[in-house]
């Protein structure tokens, strides 16, 4: 709802200082894929710790359930 705001008052901003129709409307063109951008920035910090936490468990998952190989199979390296 706010962001609505800002694109309605951004425009009668930009329609009452005298810029043409075609210049408001890239104008709103821009900040809106600013906004985007800026949002994703905002978002992917906020989720950061979760993603981290996240692949910390599935390491320790996989380190824990590790398969367990046999004694003979892990020194064949000199065997053709």
């Amino acid at each position: 709802m706010l962001e609505l705001l800002f694109v309605i008052g951004f425009f009668i901003m930009l329609m009452a200082t005298g810029v043409s129709l075609l210049g408001v409307l890239a104008a709103l063109v821009v900040a809106t894929v600013v906004m985007f951008l800026g949002g994703l920035f905002a978002l992917m910090f906020k989720l950061l710790p979760w993603l981290l936490l996240a692949i910390a468990v599935v390491w320790a998952i996989k380190a824990i359930k590790a398969p367990k190989i046999p004694q003979y199979q892990r020194n064949n390296r000199w065997r053709y």
